[in-house]
């Protein structure tokens, strides 16, 4: 990260972060004080959808230039479908708010299995409920932009191989044809 660089899209970093770390806080607060599971279970995955549905069409598309989504086709086969700005554009996107959207992206599950340890050992089974919840959303969106990531890098190799052959091509070409016009 570039010093003294400043967030692109303020806005949306914050509620990047603050929807999954509202869900983690809220669910940490009703199990301390609460103690009320329907509360719990039901704000709780209120705010874990909320942050799905954020940073899969919202954060991922500013902040990463990236975009997934998973259709069921006629043969009843799961379909993935990844967009990505091309790679002036991804170049162009703030390396601070990239930064920020990987990190809560990775960070957040990792949080919410210390969380569902935590029930486990507390033989607090229904509470793992929320936590299998939560863990399952947020897994969805690393699967998806991390292979939506690996999907853009490749088509990114294919255009430079594809561009670095038809200039090859060309100047081959252009050699070949300006040597046999100079032969005759």
């Amino acid at each position: 990260m570039a010093e003294g660089e400043q967030y692109s899209h303020p806005m949306v970093s914050f509620f990047s972060v603050a929807f999954k770390f509202t869900a983690i806080g809220f669910y940490i607060l009703c199990s301390l004080v609460i103690h009320n599971f329907v509360i719990q279970f039901v704000i709780t995955v209120f705010l874990v959808a909320l942050d799905f549905w954020t940073v899969k069409n919202v954060s991922g598309r500013l902040l990463v230039g990236l975009r997934w989504w998973n259709d069921i086709n006629d043969e009843g086969e799961s379909v993935w479908h990844f967009e990505s700005l091309d790679q002036q554009s991804l170049m162009a996107l703030s390396k601070k708010d990239s930064w920020l959207f990987w990190w809560s992206l990775y960070l957040s599950p990792v949080i919410w299995l210390g969380l569902g340890l935590i029930a486990i050992i507390k033989f607090n089974f229904d509470y793992l409920l929320v936590v299998v919840v939560a863990l399952v959303l947020n897994i969805a969106n690393i699967v998806g932009f991390t292979r939506c990531q690996k999907d853009a890098k490749k088509q990114i190799e294919d255009f430079a191989r594809q561009t670095v052959g038809a200039r090859v091509a060309s100047s081959l070409q252009s050699a070949f044809s300006t040597g046999v016009v100079a032969y005759h």
